[in-house]
């Protein structure tokens, strides 16, 4: 039989425009290994596989990638948590939380998330294993993770790029995963990150009304809008406590803020954000012309952007001017997920960077790691491509395109459920004040507001790459998880 699909997978491969099936999705490659967390080594299995997804027919349309880890041989395993891992993208691999956050392995950088040399992986010793099993899920073209192509090379896009597409396929891969490895009974919760947070909001409430699968908590890591609106002047009156942290950040305010703790510092930014700037922007080209000077006079004080430069943009300073600007007289920009770096422009003038300086790290250091981890301590080989980033274009966003507003729904549905969103300052691209009107708006009627629980920290997009921050975020998800967890008899109700 064995050797029957082999010539099958083998088949496969030479049709289909050059597609590469060379793996058998019934033997994923499964390693023992051990890790110290928190002091104390704990022995864990890694199961490295390529798990079918069925289409409306119950015929295979795509093989997803996953990464499961779990503890062997533990007693009163229906006790032990399953958190179900995304990154977002929406094209994006799994790579990043899996890799630099709440697995066994992170990587080989220094303290602040810069790459070093030689390129790989160490021990996390605050990974979440130690309290829960984790599985990392790679959605189609992202990581190895592929469609079934016709023999001209096609596949149905539509079938999985869109909000709603990706929502309902992986909501019954999660399902026929949870089946497999019998975990029914386990407290479960989704983390998701960036677009991971507006997939794991929508699956929450599809796993709960569609799959009768209900969900202990959800963990949104630097969210998305989730389709709450904020635009017009509420959107642009955000934009200043980001501004003000970057330039905390980087030192470019005066004496009486620079020397304020961030926490009180961005305070104060919030309140004039909400009790001032909003209702004067909400006044647009009516506004008084010597508030609107005061307006651009405070921006100022709290961004190191010139006065001038907020008046000639109507007090509408965009991002990309920001990154460009806040160290234009040093002669570099800074990043847009990750305020905290550095880049070099060819020119210092212009309104954007050239390219995305945290990016550019980034993959400097988790492409050659997550390569050679997979093949060298996973044991698993493909002829595909590892894609960090894959081609999902066109992505459908005009249908049930409010997920913040599903969670809520699944939240009232589920009274143990509760939501942590966790926010670095300086990313510019996912602000931690936007994520913070976020969580205002999920539930306007506040009947949830004690159930929605919100951490911050010093760094940006990816916060746990900064090893502090790595510490402190990984143990905010434990307290979490084992806080949440109802007590054995304990009745579910309001």
């Amino acid at each position: 039989m064995k050797n029957i699909f082999t010539l099958i997978l083998l088949t496969i491969s030479l049709i289909g425009n050059a597609q590469i099936i060379d793996f058998n999705p019934d033997e994923p490659s499964i390693t023992k290994h051990e890790v110290k967390i928190n002091g104390k080594s704990i022995d864990y299995t890694a199961e490295v596989g390529m798990q079918e997804v069925y289409n409306d027919d119950d015929k295979t349309s795509a093989f997803l990638l996953y990464t499961y880890y779990s503890r062997p041989n533990l007693k009163n395993d229906v006790n032990r948590p399953l958190v179900v891992s995304f990154n977002g993208g929406p094209g994006s691999a799994s790579v990043w939380m899996h890799l630099a956050y709440t697995g066994p392995r992170v990587l080989n950088i220094d303290d602040e998330g810069y790459p070093v040399q030689p390129y790989g992986v160490k021990e996390n010793p605050h990974s979440i294993l130690d309290i829960a099993d984790i599985v990392y899920i790679n959605p189609v073209n992202t990581g190895y993770s592929r469609p079934i192509k016709d023999e001209d090379g096609k596949f149905d896009k539509k079938e999985f790029f869109g909000v709603n597409e990706d929502i309902t396929y992986l909501a019954k891969w999660i399902n026929d995963f949870v089946s497999r490895k019998d975990k029914w009974r386990n407290p479960k919760y989704l983390i998701g990150e960036s677009y991971g947070t507006t997939r794991v909001s929508g699956l929450a409430n599809r796993l709960q009304n569609n799959h009768w699968m209900y969900i202990n908590g959800v963990i949104l890591v630097s969210p998305t809008e989730l389709g709450i609106e904020r635009n017009g002047p509420v959107e642009v009156a955000n934009r200043l406590p980001y501004f003000a942290a970057a330039a905390w950040y980087h030192n470019q305010l005066d004496a009486q803020f620079q020397n304020m703790p961030i926490q009180d510092y961005l305070d104060e930014v919030e309140k004039f954000t909400i009790e001032k700037l909003t209702p004067a922007m909400v006044k647009g080209g009516f506004l008084n012309p010597d508030e609107k000077q005061k307006m651009a006079m405070q921006m100022e004080e709290y961004s190191s952007v010139s006065a001038e430069v907020f008046l000639q943009h109507n007090l509408e300073l965009p991002y990309n001017y920001f990154w460009k600007e806040l160290l234009r007289d040093e002669g570099f920009t800074v990043g847009r997920l990750d305020s905290r770096y550095k880049g070099l422009d060819e020119k210092e003038a212009g309104g954007s960077p050239d390219y995305n300086a945290e990016l550019t790290s980034w993959l400097h250091s988790f492409t050659p790691a997550v390569n050679h981890y997979f093949k060298h301590d996973l044991k698993f080989e493909t002829r595909n491509a590892y894609n960090m980033f894959g081609n999902v274009y066109p992505w459908d966003r005009t249908k049930n395109n409010n997920t913040g507003k599903q969670l809520r729904q699944a939240m009232a549905q589920n009274p143990s459920m509760e939501v942590m969103i966790q926010s670095g300052y300086f990313d510019g691209a996912t602000t931690y004040f936007n994520a913070k009107y976020t969580m205002w708006h999920i539930d306007e009627s506040g009947k949830l507001k004690d159930r929605l629980h919100f951490k911050t920290y010093e760094s940006g997009h990816m916060m746990y790459l900064r090893k502090e921050d790595l510490k402190s975020a990984n143990e905010d998800i434990r307290k979490f998880i084992l806080n949440n967890i109802p007590k054995e008899g304990e009745a579910i109700k309001y």
